[in-house]
């Protein structure tokens, strides 16, 4: 085991990847000579040449056609966004070509492709930087949706994108890039579309993912002091959704929250809330509950930021309403 930073984890599977496969390569803004916006393609120009590392215009639907074209005929691409808020500027290449082109071609064609890159917000890059976009895209059949919370799962899940042979929308987020964990220095893969329970309890579930798990977890311990277990569960995949886990849960808890990062309306959130009232409902004590960022643009100054989003104080006096 070693102890390493999110960002380490992430170049770590890129460039196992890249080993094990010759048509692994990555592009995007600054990818190359700057090292990556966030330094996570750091050194790799160096080792694996510009071929295979490849800076590109700021051009985001031009170079995600290209990336898109390049999958469809034999190679693996990893695009990476500088934000995903970014990528709506190439929304129609992923929309209409990458999570399509298979069901078109009558499966001629497949679209081996990851895009990567820091999705939600950050800290006081306002609103056009801070979008949380997994509900956007969540509603087109074809992508694989996959955030991470932890270096962990950032790596043996984004070898497992590398790997899958569908279009992956791989959400990280700037806030976690210097995050710290010990992880296994040899080879592993972490399954896309199994959730993880990361904290056992017995008096309500707390589903969320990516960054607001940390917050997630405090919440959780600060309950324990009061006699309330919450059992946590990381669902790591959006898209599939591990749904029987969260279930399962369910039905011990009797009690659920769902949190979200992203906007309430038409969110993540609402999905799981629905699939579990679909599928547990007569296991529920009390109604789901959803905290998830207010409907407006996320603020530029720090307190309004505090206002919009969700924090531990709300998750904790939201669970403790729920099993009060």
């Amino acid at each position: 085991m070693k102890e390493i930073e999110m960002r380490e984890a992430l170049r770590q599977a890129i460039d196992e990847e890249m080993q094990r496969d010759a048509t692994v390569f990555i592009m995007g803004e600054e990818v190359a000579e700057y090292n990556g916006a966030y330094k996570v393609t750091k050194g790799m120009l160096d080792k694996w040449g510009a071929k295979r590392v490849i800076d590109t215009p700021i051009a985001e639907n031009g170079f995600a056609g290209i990336a898109i074209g390049a999958a469809m005929t034999g190679l693996r691409p990893i695009v990476e966004f500088m934000s995903w808020n970014f990528s709506f500027v190439a929304a129609d290449q992923i929309i209409s070509n990458a999570c399509k082109i298979h069901y078109m071609s009558g499966g001629r064609f497949k679209v081996p492709i990851v895009f990567r890159g820091p999705n939600g917000a950050a800290a006081q890059v306002s609103c056009q930087h801070s979008h949380c976009v997994e509900a956007i895209y969540g509603n087109l059949p074809g992508l694989i949706i996959i955030s991470p919370s932890n270096p962990y799962d950032a790596k043996g899940l984004l070898k497992s994108a590398i790997r899958s042979n569908n279009p992956v929308l791989f959400l990280e987020n700037e806030l976690d890039y210097g995050d710290k964990m010990e992880i296994p220095e040899k080879e592993y893969l972490v399954p896309i579309g199994k959730a993880k329970v990361i904290r056992e309890g017995k008096h309500v579930t707390l589903v969320s993912y990516s960054r607001m798990l940390k917050k997630c977890m405090a919440a959780a311990e600060e309950l324990k002091k009061k006699g309330i277990e919450v059992e946590v569960i990381d669902i790591r995949t959006i898209k599939p959704l591990d749904i029987a886990t969260i279930c399962q849960s369910v039905k011990k808890t009797n009690h659920c929250l769902v949190v979200e990062e992203g906007h309430i309306f038409s969110g993540i959130a609402a999905e799981i809330g629905f699939q579990i009232i679909e599928h547990c409902f007569d296991y529920l004590d009390a109604p789901l509950v959803r905290l998830c960022q207010k409907e407006t643009p996320l603020p530029y100054a720090k307190n309004m930021e505090a206002e919009t989003t969700p924090t531990k104080e709300r998750i904790v006096e939201a669970l403790t309403k729920l099993v009060g």
